[in-house]
């Protein structure tokens, strides 16, 4: 390695897992994090990889799953944030759920006791000191507003942002397991589950329609000005969903397929909502997809009115933070650098990926990315036909330029999905006459991820 040293700001999780993987591969690597003295409207504390949101990677099947195969081949390229996860894994059907304490604290000590390392606290007021010729930019969805303000004036891009919610934690003792029922989705057992890891509260009909007429009518926080931005569709504000119909929530996150009720098999419920495991003593459990932005005193009454949730305490309501994220196609190259100041590399959240592993993921490659910078070299990035490079070309360049402008003619946040890789195309199996349900589409992704797996590999 040459003498430069790696400086990363914000220690969340793509900063971690870039700095894991410079440091690995024999960078020097000072990390700038300016929590816990300094903290954002989300975080609790100054533990890296904190999750602000939920305490789920989401789906872990690598075959037919675009999550569970990013999950795969970030493990195959020494991942950190996955090893961890791995390791502090929650019982959550066929997701992979972590104990967000035990996770954050793994990661920190890993992260402290690496001896290419070190950790200087405080916050970095706007652009990096001259220098630093080798920074990754990891401050997440959450930067503070001087370095935002000193990005913008680089990128002369107007700020894009969107609200990102956070959805209420429940203490296990005040919930009624005299209605509620434990049971995954299709009976489905995950990494460490049973395929009973969700405990499900049914409504029927009245009960659902006197929710929604709560949700609509409950009051809401009201933002400034400048936070009035568009959500991410992925995760929207549970009275959100309500306002844009009123089964919206039924054909979403209440959803009552796959689930049967053991005290009353006969009767299906009109509407189920779950709540997915968040500690492991099993004593917090997360309200599924019910992030909000009601006023928190409201929360706590809309939300007793779900059966077995009538004498609810919470642990913690819901809120929303303001995320920022870069026009990334138009100012980032392929070594994710800031076109206007190269010796920044942007990685995460801020890059324009959503999700805990999505942001992990831009993480590894910036990480990588700079330990070559480091050695007077260049990588690039995965091939495509990866769900790392998929997601990677999703943030550089894939999307459709206006007529006669350089940049795209929208940019939005992405979570890993197949419909970033490029197509396959399968055959019948011998003897078959013809596809049945799902069967073709759970080829086509097996398929994809088996390709991405051999792909992968030398990269990794």
């Amino acid at each position: 390695m040459s003498d430069q040293v790696i400086h990363i700001i914000g220690a969340g999780l793509a900063g971690s897992e870039a700095a894991w993987q410079a440091a690995e591969a024999g960078a020097d690597v000072v990390i700038h994090e300016m929590r816990p003295l300094k903290l954002t409207e989300a975080h609790l504390g100054g533990g890296f990889a904190e999750l602000v949101c939920s305490n789920s990677f989401r789906s872990d099947d690598f075959e037919h799953n675009a999550v569970g195969l990013l999950h795969e081949e970030m493990r195959r390229c020494g991942s950190l944030i996955m090893r961890t996860a791995d390791a502090h894994k929650l019982p959550a059907g066929g997701a992979l759920a972590v104990d967000r304490v035990g996770f954050s604290d793994a990661v920190t000590a890993a992260v402290r006791a690496h001896p290419n390392i070190s950790v200087e606290f405080g916050q970095i007021a706007g652009l990096p000191p001259a220098e630093w010729q080798n920074v990754i930019v990891a401050t997440g969805p959450l930067t503070s507003r001087p370095l935002a303000e000193a990005i913008q004036s680089l990128t002369g891009e107007a700020e894009l942002a969107f609200f990102d919610a956070i959805a209420p934690i429940v203490h296990s003792e005040s919930i009624d397991r005299d209605i509620v029922w434990a049971q995954s989705r299709y009976d489905k057992a995950g990494p460490g589950g049973t395929g009973a890891d969700y405990l499900n509260c049914p409504m029927d009909e009245a009960q659902y329609n006197r929710f929604v007429d709560a949700l609509l009518g409950g009051e809401k926080h009201v933002y400034h000005q400048w936070e009035n931005v568009p959500y991410f569709d992925g995760c929207l504000p549970v009275e959100v969903m309500a306002e844009r119909g009123r089964e919206t929530l039924r054909y979403g996150p209440l959803k009552p397929v796959g689930l049967t009720n053991p005290r009353n098999p006969e009767v299906k419920p009109y509407a189920i909502v779950q709540l997915r495991q968040d500690n492991a003593l099993g004593t917090l459990w997360n309200m599924v997809g019910f992030q909000t932005k009601l006023k928190y005193g409201r929360q706590a009454e809309i939300f007793r009115m779900i059966p077995g949730l009538e004498h609810a305490q919470f642990a913690r309501l819901g809120g929303l933070h303001h995320n920022t994220f870069l026009n990334s196609p138009k100012v980032l190259d392929r070594q994710l650098r800031l076109k206007a100041q190269p010796r920044l590399r942007f990685a995460g959240q801020n890059t324009g990926v959503e999700g805990y592993v999505e942001s992990a993921a831009i993480g590894l490659v910036a990480g990588r990315m700079a330990a070559a910078t480091a050695r007077g070299e260049t990588i690039d990035a995965p091939v495509t036909t990866t769900a790392l490079g998929a997601l990677f070309d999703h943030i550089i360049g894939g999307h459709i330029a206006a007529e006669g402008e350089p940049g795209p003619r929208s940019f939005q946040p992405m979570n890993v999905n197949f419909g970033l890789l490029p197509p396959v195309t399968v055959t019948k199996p011998e003897g078959v006459g013809r596809w049945r349900g799902t069967d073709k589409a759970m080829a086509k992704r097996k398929a994809m991820s088996d390709r991405a797996l051999a792909d992968i590999a030398a990269w990794a």
